[in-house]
């Protein structure tokens, strides 16, 4: 996880294990987006976080759901994913 990120602050590790089972990855961003987390075995973009016209995006090339109650970075994307929604609520 990059350190700074949405991911690294919410988890509090820098290292994390995912499911990673895709078959296509993220080589580089665009403008605008920021990386999260990059795979240590192919430099790949794993996960990208930015905040277009105000509004948070959290993205993830794995499967945060999978085994969700024995996975802390399942339970903090879905934590992160749930303080976006009640702050739009709230606004």
């Amino acid at each position: 996880l990059v350190e700074g990120g949405l991911l690294h602050a919410s988890i509090g590790s820098s290292d994390i294990r995912v499911n990673s089972v895709h078959h296509q990855g993220i080589d580089r961003l665009g403008p605008g987006l920021s990386t999260e987390a990059i795979s240590p075995d192919d430099s790949l973009v794993e996960a990208f976080s930015a905040r277009p016209c105000g509004a948070p995006v959290l993205a993830v090339q794995w499967h945060p759901e999978w085994n969700y109650a024995q996975r802390p970075e399942g339970q903090a994307f879905f934590g992160l994913v749930g303080d976006a929604l009640r702050e739009r609520a709230e606004a």
